[in-house]
């Protein structure tokens, strides 16, 4: 998915996507229907999804389909594998930083099946016994795991029951005993769904749909006998009916509605000292209740024109318990209204049109042009310019409205030479409203971050180029994206528009697939992309003997350009006739040539200010040097 054209990775370190100058959270992540909110392992090294139980991707990126919402820039929807019904099938992988282990086959043959999907990284294991239990830092550690599961029943040729689950954890402890400290942070997302398929004849079915999602991120440290822990998150819980109608074999109807009942959980804090207890009145909990319903029309006018236009009618409610306060210019509350479980404290709603059009000009060529507003009513705040897992996750409120956007897109798609090879180049325009960030000089604190947002508008464009190539020995893609991201607020940068930091001016995918015979393939991927937008201090001065810094406007520089090259080669050996363990094993190297690429800077103080030779130098930081891995592959 980052390596096509319009998306892009949050960089090494960070977890997400940036689809079309959007944001890690305007895009709509499901897995089985289920919303995902955090999509990264290992601080983005790993994705949260085990390809082994996949059975499908779709990635929107243009104009949504009314059938989804909730976010302005995309949609990745995410099907798990159903399990065979026929027999028994596992597959899996032992590798040197990760493993992994899937099985799948029937319960009651041709009727029921089912599919488990585990996978765990050991870099704890490994590094272990490395560590001295004398070092200060023994019992340190990080690692992750995750769990998929899945089963179905087959009641009749008309009714379906799907039960499918994900669970996955990352867990960073950090330990020092010269300090007598120790942290552990642990996040990571849970979903469940129960999803029921029924068929009421040729032209009609219809999927009802019961949804749970958490996902949560605490930070627990202690230090002597002092303790505390922080806590945040968000909780959904969904119910949803779709229809799915064949009017004619021109006209393929779809509607249905949802609703969501959100639950979320704004830092946390709790701790103890000895045998007192530190309970501070933090619980800045929020609740909303979030409905929609569409109604769409893929119509077929002719062999050449195409239409897809939707309506979608969505509504948010902030819902209570909740107290409002009222504050004096010092922040000192002077008077409050509170409103008790499930009052309605403010709503939002709107329509959300959508229409895509399609004209083929002959067998090779087509053209698509597409239009849809879309709202968003829930919000990640980020303090950093990097996605972290301690960003929030805040709601539409009394304060905070929701994002709105208008996305224009047009397209020309043509294939060549027999269809081995497919192109496009696509432009758009996205303007998006109510962006939010904290306002200057923001300091993270318990009180209920609202107070510290500022609200402005932003706007993206670009265009986009692809060639793929689909068949032969040697197959692959390129793709080119040039684009650019505006963010503009009356509150920073003294009301100047500024480059937003998912600005990306030129971002270069190659993909290369070789296939020398039947034991060995090869592939390769290069990247490229300007360096992120950052801001940076400009001036060092001393007020009263301390060393202050100026800082420039808002993502006035640049980071260094990123760019990275990974090789892999598969060797499947010569399986013999009639044996059912089929195996592979790859070689690969991430950032074959070692590029450190940067992270963040930061500045470094040498020498002594009261003789003069006080020096501050800018320092990268980097993440990942070049990464070999070993993986034996298995299938039986």
């Amino acid at each position: 998915l980052q390596l096509l054209p319009g998306v892009r990775n949050a960089g090494e370190g960070n977890t997400g996507l940036y689809v079309r100058g959007g944001g890690p959270d305007q895009n709509l992540i499901m897995l089985d229907d289920a919303i995902v909110y955090n999509t990264g392992h290992l601080f983005g090294f790993f994705s949260i999804f085990n390809s082994d139980a996949i059975k499908n991707v779709s990635l929107i990126k243009g104009s949504i389909p009314a059938q989804y919402g909730g976010r302005l820039s995309s949609v990745l929807d995410i099907a798990m594998k159903e399990g065979n019904m026929k027999k028994m099938e596992g597959e899996g992988g032992i590798g040197l930083i990760s493993s992994r282990i899937s099985l799948q086959g029937p319960i009651i043959k041709d009727k029921s099946s089912f599919i488990v999907s585990a996978r765990r990284t050991y870099v704890d294991v490994i590094t272990k016994p490395l560590i001295s239990k004398s070092s200060n830092f023994y019992g340190s550690g990080y690692y992750f795991y995750d769990l998929n599961t899945k089963v179905n029943y087959k009641f009749s040729d008309k009714d379906r029951l799907y039960l499918s689950g994900y669970f996955g954890r990352d867990v960073f402890a950090v330990k020092n005993t010269e300090r007598s400290f120790k942290a552990d942070i642990p996040w990571g997302n849970s979903t469940a769904t129960l999803r029921w398929n029924h068929v009421f004849n040729q032209k009609l079915f219809a999927n009802t749909t019961l949804v749970y999602n958490d996902y949560k991120f605490s930070f627990g440290a202690a230090q002597n006998d002092f303790q505390l822990k922080l806590s945040a998150g968000i909780r959904d819980w969904n119910a949803k009916l779709d229809f799915d109608y064949f009017a004619s074999p021109k006209h393929k109807l779809k509607f249905g509605g949802l609703y969501t009942y959100h639950t979320f959980v704004p830092n946390i804090l709790t701790g103890s000292q000895g045998e007192t207890d530190f309970d501070p009145n933090n619980d800045n909990k929020k609740y909303a209740g979030e409905a929609a319903l569409y109604i769409q029309d893929d119509w077929v006018i002719s062999d050449k024109f195409n239409i897809n236009a939707g309506m979608r009618y969505s509504r948010f409610a902030q819902l209570g318990p909740y107290t409002i306060y009222e504050k004096d210019a010092d922040g000192n509350p002077t008077d409050s209204t509170t409103y008790g479980r499930g009052k309605v404290i403010k709503t939002y709603g709107g329509l959300e049109p959508r229409l895509t059009l399609r004209y083929s000009i002959n067998d090779e060529t087509s053209v698509k042009a597409g239009v849809a507003r879309n709202l968003q009513y829930i919000h990640l705040v980020s303090n950093a310019g990097s996605t972290l897992p301690t960003d929030l996750w805040v709601p539409s409120t009394y304060r905070v409205k929701p994002q709105i956007s208008w996305q224009y897109a047009a397209g020309l798609f043509r294939n060549f030479s027999n269809n081995d090879y497919e192109t496009s180049v696509e432009v758009y325009y996205k303007d998006m409203r109510n962006q939010i960030e904290y306002g200057e000089g923001y300091t993270p604190s318990l009180n209920d971050p609202e107070s510290e947002f500022v609200f402005g508008k932003g706007w993206s464009y670009g265009s986009e180029f692809f060639i793929n190539k689909l068949k032969g020995k040697l197959t692959g893609w390129i793709g080119y994206t040039l684009s650019w991201t505006w963010r503009k607020f009356d509150d920073l940068n003294d009301g100047q528009k500024y480059f937003a930091k998912y600005d990306r001016r030129h971002d270069i995918s190659v993909v290369a697939m070789y296939e020398l015979n039947k034991r060995w393939k090869f592939s390769g991927v290069f990247v490229y992309g300007s360096g992120n937008a950052t801001t940076l201090p400009e001036r060092f001065y001393f007020t009263e003997g301390v060393l202050t810094q100026e800082y420039s406007k808002i993502n006035q520089y640049r980071l260094p350009a990123y760019h990275r090259m990974d090789l892999s080669a598969t060797l499947t050996p010569n399986q013999k006739p009639g044996k059912k363990l089929q195996q592979s094993w790859v070689f690969s190297l991430y950032n074959a040539y070692s590029h450190l690429n940067p992270y963040f800077i930061y500045f470094d103080q040498t020498g002594n200010p009261y003789d003069g030779s006080l020096k501050i130098e800018a320092r990268k930081v980097s993440l990942f040097p070049v990464i070999p891995a070993v993986t034996w592959n298995f299938k039986f």
